[in-house]
């Protein structure tokens, strides 16, 4: 049998998920439960959520786990007797891995490592109700988003990898179908709030682009470097936007950014501005990812097509998109009312270090933030 850490041959953390579903919890639910409704998933935090889990990532908190959903009334009423069942008559692995998970001697570090053992299995099988879950997730008011969709102000406060971790994985099982109904009502933005998020993005890249030769103008070379780096990644979060794919966190963005159809042209490009060591070829290399964006952006057919040539930047001797144009061009296609009210600065991934945010009074920002 494989042990937990003897490098065995990699199974997905899915594909565990699945199988342990298939050839253990359900014929359980269906002795000791039966005719309980229920939604079997991975969905949640962990690597394989997203689909980039690979053979390191089975140190920790990784292997056959399970999210089992009940209604809120047979959660209260099954839920503490079905864990135990869990422990005592789950098998103690599923294709080699081990469905024991030690916890660590901190009683506040919530990690867990796979482990063998001889008695009942501390089991990663959570038994939740779909409210209760999203409530945890996303917040109070995702509660009751398997019913409706969230408002336009919902949406700029839900973090783009929690979303990505509520939508992600796998349903293997779902009879009442209210975990399917609130993935189906969280799958990608409405069209206006996506069309706000582009435009914010593009303001993103507008704020900073021509920072890349100002820096190094000053013999601020390190800065100018840094400065490249995050217009890398706001280029690679817009073409994530652009083809309606959630942005993982820093860990899984670049993984993330190599599957979009954008990633064999812009990927080079990009790859270039940050190994450049002189601030010239660092901004053309830029400028030609921009325009690369730009042409995609005209391809989406969200506005009148603009023009895609980098240009100086007002009378400075920086070469830059004048991304700001992109930016204008899809807020006046913005029509909900409440979106048209804001400033552009965007979703909650966007707006915590935004130079628009951070010029408005105290009051408007407060406003911003609220989002009421």
């Amino acid at each position: 049998m494989t042990t937990p850490d003897d490098g065995g041959a990699f199974v997905p953390g899915l594909e565990l998920a699945r199988t342990l579903h298939e050839e253990a919890v359900r014929p359980l639910l269906a002795e000791a439960f039966p005719g309980l409704g229920y939604a079997a998933a991975r969905v949640g935090a962990g690597s394989e959520v997203l689909g980039f889990d690979t053979a390191r990532s089975t140190d920790h908190d990784w292997g056959p786990r399970l999210e089992l959903f009940l209604s809120p009334g047979d959660a209260a009423r099954h839920g503490k007797r079905l864990r135990e069942v869990l422990a005592h008559r789950l098998p103690r692995q599923v294709r080699g891995r081990s469905t024991h998970f030690r916890r660590g001697p901190d009683p506040l570090d919530p990690v867990r490592h796979p482990d063998w053992t001889e008695g009942p299995v501390d089991h990663l099988v959570e038994v939740h109700d779909v409210p209760s879950w999203l409530a945890a997730r996303l917040g109070p008011a995702a509660a009751g988003w398997y019913r409706t969709d969230p408002g336009a102000g919902d949406w700029l406060a839900l973090p783009q990898q929690r979303l990505a971790e509520v939508t992600g994985g796998a349903v293997f099982h779902d009879g009442p179908g209210d975990l399917t109904a609130a993935r189906r009502h969280l799958a990608w933005y409405p069209e206006q709030v996506w069309r706000y998020l582009l435009a914010c993005q593009w303001r993103r890249i507008e704020q900073e682009e021509a920072f890349v030769g100002r820096c190094a103008e000053v013999g601020d070379e390190l800065g100018s470097m840094v400065v490249a780096a995050r217009l890398v990644r706001e280029v690679m979060r817009l073409s994530l936007l652009m083809e309606r794919r959630y942005a993982p966190y820093g860990k899984w963005l670049g993984s993330a950014f190599g599957r979009t159809g954008a990633a064999g042209e812009l990927g080079p490009l990009l790859h270039g501005a940050l190994t450049s060591s002189h601030f010239a070829e660092r901004e053309r290399y830029l400028c030609e990812a921009y325009e690369a964006a730009a042409r995609r952006h005209n391809a989406l057919g969200l506005t009148a097509p603009l023009a895609a040539a980098r240009r100086p930047f007002h009378g400075r001797p920086y070469l830059v998109l004048d991304a700001g144009r992109f930016a204008r061009a899809l807020l006046e296609t913005v029509t909900d009312a409440r979106l048209r009210a804001l400033p552009p600065v965007g979703g909650v991934d966007q707006w915590t270090d935004s130079t628009d945010l951070l010029g408005l009074p105290q009051a408007v920002r407060t406003a911003v933030g609220a989002l009421g």
